[in-house]
């Protein structure tokens, strides 16, 4: 009976006037703040943990995040028993057009929210499967047996070209005046292994820590504070929001 050990932290850091993260671990958002969780997987039927960051740059971001990590808790928590796996998928298609949609038309309504838009990682499980979901260039990642790799794609310019590329472009998410927006949904039952970590984070963390430092912390136990903190000494020159989950 595997035990996810969450735990999860959104801080501002030291130069942004305001923190545009936002975090969601079962139905507990959180911005500016931490929270922990303990749950037996056979004991529930659905769980969502996601980190969503507003795009920097745009007006408004921390109103798309705040939108959509609302928007994605009422509806999991609405969400029927019982669907098939295609059609559970096809649910999680639709509430992705659904917010970015949403954000777009705030955005055409009220020039305050125009082009406003965000990330959004998550690891959702439900009827005992479990999938991650990505739009943008927020990160999964797992700690397996000493190795730590990154799960999902980014969305980014610097993905597509490499190079010297800017790492801050990214070419999906959630409103922001995207055309077109797509959601990465793959099934991920293998990830769930006792004695394994999953992160999720923004790129407050992944761009101020290098991957190796990150694995070094998670081994020796860090929590999601711990990053936090970490990712502030070494610059902290943008929200960083992170969510560690122990399987025990």
């Amino acid at each position: 009976m595997p035990i996810f050990n969450i735990t999860a932290s959104s801080r501002v850091g030291c130069v942004r006037a305001h923190n545009e993260d936002m975090v969601l671990v079962g139905d507990q958002v959180i911005r500016d703040g931490e929270t922990s969780l303990s749950v037996s997987v056979d004991d529930i039927d659905r769980l969502v943990v996601a980190v969503a960051d507003g795009m920097g740059g745009h007006r408004s971001g921390d109103v798309a995040s705040s939108d959509t990590i609302e928007n994605l808790r009422y509806f999991f928590s609405d969400l029927p028993v019982g669907l098939s796996d295609e059609q559970f998928r096809e649910f999680i298609v639709n509430w992705h057009a659904s917010i970015h949609s949403i954000l777009d038309s705030k955005g055409r309504a009220d020039e305050r929210y125009a082009k406003m838009g965000t990330t959004l990682v998550a690891l959702v499980g439900y009827a005992h499967n479990y999938y991650w979901l990505n739009c943008g260039d927020s990160r999964l990642y797992r700690l397996h047996q000493g190795e730590f790799t990154q799960v999902t794609t980014d969305h980014s310019l610097a993905n597509e070209l490499g190079g010297n590329t800017p790492t801050n472009i990214i070419t999906n998410c959630i409103g922001g005046g995207c055309r077109s927006s797509f959601i990465d949904m793959v099934q991920c039952n293998d990830l769930i292994q006792p004695g394994d970590v999953l992160l999720l984070c923004s790129d407050g963390l992944s761009d101020l820590l290098p991957d190796d430092k990150i694995s070094q912390m998670l081994q020796q136990g860090s929590n999601a504070t711990d990053l936090c903190l970490a990712a502030e000494a070494a610059g902290g020159y943008d929200n960083v929001s992170v969510v560690v989950i122990k399987i025990e």
